[in-house]
């Protein structure tokens, strides 16, 4: 040695710990990191339209279309097999019936806040004005006109059925009424003036 001084070196012996690989005692892990949160709605996303056509044949395709076709025609129409939950039975289309009968100050809101609104365009003073006043007021009469109609369809309601209307049917009247007579669905099956009687 270079200063007389022996060193003398000592091996550490090193210990590995071997576990055993189906130890019960053991917890497991999963083996693989947690996915993001938008990665696991993307996973769980699924189409919302049923009977997608994506991968099947042009014929297939083909009687899908047809198939949606004859049930939107069969919803226009009001064939009972053909409509949701919510509008089938004898007491749903008398309520249907009940607006479809009238002219209802809802149905002509949208045309007529179009006008007003293309009428608030003009440089005059009481176009700008004038026309506000007027769609506060066609509003307010409109609203006052379908709580008209619902006291009136449910005093007919209950001399027709011999009970009260169920829950949700004040909004399904009022919100139909608001409608436009060409965008209802199903389409009217009474004339305007009609007698409303039980279908």
């Amino acid at each position: 040695m270079l200063f007389g001084k022996k060193t003398t070196e000592t091996a550490t012996p090193t210990t590995t710990t071997v576990e055993p690989a189906d130890d019960p005692s053991r917890p497991h892990g999963k083996g693989r990191p947690t996915p993001k949160r938008r990665e696991a709605e993307a996973a769980n996303r699924r189409p919302l339209v049923a009977g997608s056509t994506k991968g099947k044949s042009p014929d297939e395709k083909r009687r899908i279309r047809e198939q949606r076709a004859k049930i939107r025609e069969g919803m226009l129409r009001g064939e009972e097999k053909y409509l949701p939950e919510r509008d089938r039975g004898p007491e749903r289309r008398f309520l249907r019936d009940a607006v479809d009968r009238r002219w209802n100050t809802g149905e002509i809101l949208l045309p007529v806040m179009i006008l007003i609104l293309a009428l608030t365009l003009l440089p005059f003073d009481w176009a700008q004005n004038g026309m506000f006043l007027s769609a506060y007021a066609l509003m307010l009469f409109g609203i006052v006109d379908s709580w008209l109609l619902w006291r009136r369809t449910k005093k007919d309601f209950v001399a027709e059925f011999g009970h009260e209307p169920r829950k949700g049917s004040a909004w399904y009247v009022v919100l139909r009424a608001f409608q436009m007579r060409g965008s209802r669905i199903p389409r009217p099956a009474v004339d305007r003036g009609a007698d409303l009687v039980r279908r």
